[in-house]
């Protein structure tokens, strides 16, 4: 028998191997590969008619994906899985107890990190279930489950991975988002260093969630930078990105107007929870003016109409405060839509959450069209966004002037 160490994806796999004997295991990603056929590969536990399996499936530059079943109780197991994350730059093995991940850097220096703790973690005497043994006919699952570390060190769940029985519509929450993200990243560039702005961006729920989603889920390269006015929420998020060595997420504290990213980068992919009231258009507008190919964002109050509105034609409805409040909103994110055609996007409204939850439920979901419009089919689209503004806003001034300069 060698006495000789073993090496880093050697001891990843045995780490895999015993995370899945105790049904602990959820997947491992491999990203950074060093075959340029591949994107990405995963790892997880499937159960077959034979038993429990590890599936093995490569995802080709080519999109065609080819899955391979490995036993678990096969020593040749851990060897092909050896020599597998030996030709990926990042590995990322999550489990319902920790996780750890793998890299390999330009030079080859390998590392492999909190591997010492997922390992102490696994031998406890009593492990959680991850549940993830798959079968054909599953049910739907959510992309979170409550163990990922930064749900724990927000707050969500606790050091078990159970989600706090307060947090739950928070948690269905994200899950709900990051559904809505995974409908439209195809949108985003296939390779490199992804670009995501989160813009008044509060207690960064969604920037941690979409960090480790498009990094530890996707295996994707990310730069991540949130915004906020708020000096101590900022303080925070980026003690909590270090402390979870996020180390390409951090966080501004400014006003989001102003803001531009990190050496001019272009931004992919703009996200926004809740951004209070014309908050909402200070983040489109940036959006727009970057041309982000995916925009996610879910408005909050809408007031700025509600006080502008001049419409006879709507008066029936618009003499109820109630119904006038319901009108505006409906309104506003119907403008805000407009706008978004008008400039290059598909657009979509769609529903976050269950509105017994909150009444914040509506997502403005905009996708860069593929196609440059001409400069008649943007005149004519923002014909129509204007045409619309004057419609709710009937008296010249200061109020028509503020929203129609949305547009320029």
């Amino acid at each position: 028998m060698s006495n000789e160490p073993l090496s880093a994806s050697a001891r990843l796999s045995a780490l895999l191997l015993r995370a899945a004997a105790a049904g602990a295991l959820r997947r491992a990603v491999c990203s950074k590969p060093t075959d340029p056929t591949l994107k990405r590969a995963t790892v997880s536990p499937r159960r077959i008619k034979a038993g429990e399996v590890l599936q093995l499936e490569t995802l080709h530059t080519d999109n065609k994906a080819k899955q391979e079943n490995l036993p678990l109780s096969d020593d040749a197991t851990a060897q092909r899985l050896t020599a597998f994350f030996d030709t990926f730059d990042q590995i990322n093995l999550l489990t319902s107890v920790g996780d750890c991940e793998l890299r390999r850097s330009k030079g080859g220096k390998v590392t492999l990190m909190r591997d010492g703790a997922l390992a102490r973690a696994l031998s406890a005497d009593e492990i959680p279930s991850a549940q993830t043994a798959q079968t054909n006919n599953r049910k739907k699952t959510y992309i979170l489950d409550g163990s990922e570390p930064f749900l724990r060190e927000l707050g969500v769940s606790d050091a078990n991975g159970r989600v706090y029985d307060k947090k739950q519509a928070k948690f269905r929450q994200i899950n709900r988002f990051l559904e809505l993200l995974r409908d439209v990243e195809h949108h985003l560039p296939p390779r490199g260093v992804l670009h995501v702005c989160d813009l008044c961006c509060g207690k960064s729920y969604l920037s941690f969630a979409v960090y480790h989603y498009l990094t530890a889920v996707l295996g994707r390269e990310v730069v991540m930078e949130g915004v906020d006015l708020k000096s101590d929420v900022v303080e925070h998020c980026n003690a909590v990105a270090r402390a979870l060595h996020f180390d390409t997420l951090q966080f501004h504290c400014g006003d989001v107007a102003a803001f531009e990213p990190r050496d001019g980068a272009h931004v992919h992919l703009v996200v926004s929870l809740h951004a209070c009231d014309i908050a909402t258009d200070l983040v489109l507008g940036c959006a727009m003016r970057w041309q982000s190919e995916v925009i996610l964002s879910t408005p909050c109050c809408h007031h700025a109409l509600n006080h502008a509105l001049d419409c006879p034609e709507l008066d029936s409805i618009a003499r109820h405060s109630m119904l006038r409040q319901k009108l505006c909103d409906a309104a506003t994110d119907a403008l805000r839509l407009l706008l978004l055609d008008a400039n290059g996007y598909k657009t979509e409204a769609l529903e976050l959450i269950d509105p017994e939850e909150t009444p914040k439920n509506v997502m403005l979901r905009a996708t860069r069209r593929a196609r440059h419009m001409s400069e008649a089919e943007r005149e004519a689209a923002m014909a129509r966004y204007e045409d619309a503004v004057r419609f709710f806003i009937r008296t010249p001034g200061e109020a028509q002037d503020a929203f129609l300069g949305w547009g320029k």
